[in-house]
């Protein structure tokens, strides 16, 4: 619920998510808000209602939703919390004692050096390798399986999870391409998968939350997508 009106892309979430993360936030809990806040926002909303109808702007958040509580639920329920996390996280009363100035500074030093130390190469190393998928992957060749839903479904997932892709900024590539004879549903796996990854969250997630964890959320996110996108 936090992260559905949050304007956060696939990569603005990931510093704000592994903070949570830090601050004691369950494995799921993480996830559901890694795979909700990046594939909608309040100006996504509004956007998708002014370019492609109502129905899509009511799918877009409960899919978000839907697929985020399911995604999390079944990360608990799959993946053991690590203790060091656990015991690292006690209430504590250190911050509460120290002043604004003490409060900003260490606020500054986690954003800019403890953060970047902790996901900065890989998110350099994922925004690289997304932008030159996103640059050699014409925009046309989505729609070359227009005939085929579900195939047409599979193949924007291939293309669209590695790339990056804004909520807002993927809506008119989605209206172009059902101009061009893809399917709505498809249209839709696009408007979800799009946003929610790329190849910097996922070296990201994997490196800091493991690898079953980044399986059960690209799995949460493919399913979802594909089941949103057949109904």
């Amino acid at each position: 619920l936090l992260g559905i009106p949050l304007p956060l892309c696939s990569c603005g979430v990931i510093p704000t998510a592994m903070s949570l993360r830090k601050e004691g936030a369950s494995k799921g809990a993480t996830v559901s808000f890694l795979i909700a806040t990046p594939q909608t926002g309040v100006d996504s909303i509004i956007a998708t209602y002014a370019l492609m109808g109502l129905p899509f702007a009511l799918i877009r958040p409960l899919a978000a939703f839907t697929t985020a509580i399911l995604g999390g639920w079944v990360t608990n329920k799959l993946t053991k919390e690590d203790e060091n996390v656990k015991q690292s996280h006690k209430p504590s009363t250190e911050n509460t004692s120290k002043g604004w100035k003490e409060k900003l500074k260490t606020a500054l030093r986690y954003a800019f050096v403890e953060m970047m130390q902790d996901i900065g190469r890989w998110l350099v190393v994922g925004l690289i390798i997304a932008g030159l998928i996103t640059v050699f992957i014409p925009e046309s060749f989505f729609a070359s399986f227009a005939d085929n839903s579900l195939l047409g479904m599979f193949l924007v997932l291939v293309c669209a999870i590695p790339m990056y892709l804004c909520a807002t900024g993927s809506i008119p590539i989605a209206v172009a391409l059902i101009m061009k004879g893809l399917s709505p549903g498809a249209a839709l796996v696009l408007l979800m998968a799009g946003p929610a990854v790329n190849v910097a969250s996922i070296l990201v997630i994997g490196k800091v939350m493991g690898r079953k964890s980044l399986l059960l959320y690209l799995l949460s996110i493919i399913i979802g997508a594909i089941l949103f996108g057949l109904g």
